[in-house]
């Protein structure tokens, strides 16, 4: 007995100290763990990355540098406009070349991309302790942009990049304005301010469509002004805000539970006609403007209110962005004060993705963590004075508490509480080909919201009965 009690402890005593040893040496690899030791493998690799251009892109294009003399590893970050990253990329992909090892996807590119299986899941990888950076903080990217975004069948694909995300815009000396704010109140019973709910941006878009020769805020106009300015060409991401902006928040949405589309159920084609009214107080050329458009028209100051992409505010609404950079005030997506608990915002988060046929997913994979690493997003942010988070420690650095901010800052955050990415459906880009001229043409006039959802829905329903990617 006094043997087995010996041998018992000994035993005991050789786990605990396999266990301190385990987890010494553990932690002793989380401490000492470095992208420039885990890239030396690597070193003198040149991977090839392509990435979208807009003013986020351009300071991360500045920061490269550093994880190349850092790493080692050469990288050749390639920057395309949206609709050219968009059409190489997934020619590169779908083509099997495998030019570039990693490439920037927006969300809805994911269905067709998973369908034809070119893209590479980092599962593996992560779990190489060697490769994956333990302090890399998963936890902080925002949700739920992030898990909506890069998982699928119970494999993960990147880490959110970017968070494209749309913002409620507004002119702050309009609104502000103790004439305007008067005669708002007398019309409409409450007080003038941004918009928090889509009633409230409809009255303010009907209050504020002056004719040339009219008051504004105490001066005579000259032009035609306007109360509101949206997207309307029949592509780009017209339908998109269409679906996320206004259907969901009518409790509607392109399919139901199952993938099944649904739309011309009544909450759809409530919340088109909704939208479409809209146009009644926007610009004559609206049904051309693009989401590169809106932000030109709100800072050459000819409409009260706008829903935008909140990066390209950025571009705007700076000291040397012209004549109204300083006068606009900031807010999330306005909710439908007829159905408070269907809350949904626009946006488009995105990853940077392995392709299937990258040669060198090591090297790449490690890039891949670096331009998510909170101190590289907390330099990007530092350098280009600002811009749209991806993790929520972000938005506490000094850059993005600056006062003359703040209102966009706000209206970024109380977005990204409601932006998912969109469904995973191989038919995604059939279905915006079939609903952007559809939707356009009932903002024109042409066609009614329900005759133009009757033929979506026959059209899309032709193309797929249940439409979301399976596992």
């Amino acid at each position: 007995m006094t043997m087995h009690k010996a041998k018992s402890k000994a035993m005991l005593a050789g786990l605990i100290a396999t266990a301190t040893a385990f987890c010494y040496s553990a932690a002793l690899q989380a401490q000492q763990w470095s992208y420039a030791e885990a890239a030396k493998p690597y070193a003198g690799t040149t991977i090839r990355v392509l990435d979208e251009i807009t003013p986020l892109q351009e300071t991360m294009r500045r920061l490269v540098p550093e994880f190349v003399e850092e790493t080692g590893i050469q990288v050749e970050y390639e920057l395309l406009s949206h609709g050219d990253v968009i059409n190489r990329g997934q020619a590169d992909l779908f083509s099997g070349r495998g030019h570039y090892d990693a490439i920037m996807l927006h969300g809805l590119q994911l269905g067709p991309l998973l369908a034809a299986r070119v893209l590479q899941p980092i599962d593996g990888l992560k779990t190489n302790s060697t490769l994956t950076n333990p302090d890399l903080g998963l936890d902080d990217l925002i949700e739920p942009a992030n898990e909506s975004l890069v998982n699928h069948g119970g494999s993960q694909y990147g880490f959110l990049t970017w968070n494209y995300n749309q913002i409620y815009w507004a002119r702050a000396d309009l609104l502000n304005h103790p004439d305007e704010k008067a005669a708002f109140e007398a019309r409409y019973g409450y007080p003038l301010a941004p918009a928090e709910t889509m009633q409230q941006m409809r009255d303010i878009a009907e209050f504020f469509t002056r004719k040339s020769g009219e008051a504004l805020a105490g001066e005579t106009l000259r032009n035609d002004f306007y109360g509101i300015v949206l997207e309307g060409i029949p592509g780009g991401t017209t339908f998109t805000t269409v679906w996320e902006v206004f259907m969901n928040n009518w409790g509607g949405g392109v399919f139901d539970a199952n993938g099944k589309p649904q739309l011309d159920a009544p909450e759809n084609i409530a919340a088109v006609q909704f939208w479409a009214d809209l146009w009644k107080f926007a610009p004559p050329g609206q049904a051309e403007y693009s989401l590169i458009d809106v932000p030109t028209v709100m800072g050459n100051g000819i409409a009260a209110q706008s829903i935008a992409f909140s990066d390209f505010v950025l571009g705007v609404d700076r000291p040397d962005g012209g004549t109204y950079a300083g006068q606009f005030v900031y807010g999330g997506i306005p909710a439908n004060a007829d159905l408070l608990d269907a809350r949904s915002a626009g946006g488009e988060p995105s990853l940077m993705a392995l392709s299937s046929h990258s040669k060198k997913p090591e090297a790449t994979y490690l890039f891949m963590q670096w331009m998510v690493d909170k101190q590289t997003q907390a330099k990007l942010l530092e350098m280009g004075g600002g811009g749209v988070p991806i993790r929520r420690s972000s938005f506490d650095l000094d850059v993005m508490r600056e006062a003359e901010r703040q209102s966009l800052y706000k209206a970024m955050a109380a977005s990204l509480e409601h932006v998912q990415a969109k469904p995973k459906t191989p038919n995604f880009f059939d279905i915006d080909n079939i609903m952007g001229p559809l939707v356009q043409q009932v903002g024109i006039g042409r066609l009614s919201a329900e005759d133009a959802l009757k033929e979506g829905q026959r059209q899309v329903s032709s193309l797929c009965s249940s439409c979301l990617l399976t596992d």
